[in-house]
């Protein structure tokens, strides 16, 4: 009497997927680096260098919004900011939301908010203008020409 082993079924290869779960996690690792370097770096250009928060108002935003670094970093740090708080807001409703459609509509208002507000940052960062017509000039950066 002898045992024989049936030959195992091919094994087809499964499509391959993202690990969203995972990625999530990098980004919240990586991006939490990074803002802290962000945050940092705009609390000491706008609270230590020079008169300190007396000296923020429209024509010191406008100042430094009308520099292209300034803006490359104050958008990196609203996207990264939004997208890590979204992120992490998604991770409390897996884990507490126990109803699938609860937990579907409010990952799709989070995902909204975070869009909307990535979205009108965005536009606020690159179409301010410093040196709106008609302003008192008391209160626009000191670059812009007095009329």
């Amino acid at each position: 009497m002898s045992l024989t082993i049936d030959t195992p079924r091919a094994a087809t290869p499964a499509k391959k997927r993202t690990n969203w779960e995972k990625w999530g996690w990098v980004y919240m690792r990586v991006s939490g680096v990074l803002l802290v370097v962000l945050v940092f770096g705009h609390l000491f250009s706008n609270l230590m260098i020079g008169d300190g928060v007396h000296a923020i108002d429209f024509g010191f935003v406008g100042g430094k919004l009308s520099q292209p670094f300034w803006k490359v970093w104050d958008t990196l740090l609203l996207w990264l900011a939004l997208i890590h708080g979204a992120n992490g807001m998604r991770t409390i409703v897996n884990d507490y939301v126990s109803r699938p459609r609860l937990a579907k509509g409010f990952k799709l208002a989070l995902f909204l908010s975070a869009a909307l507000l990535i979205l009108l940052g965005t536009i606020v960062i690159y179409t301010l203008d410093p040196c709106p017509p008609g302003a008192d000039p008391a209160l626009v950066a000191s670059f812009c020409p007095t009329p």
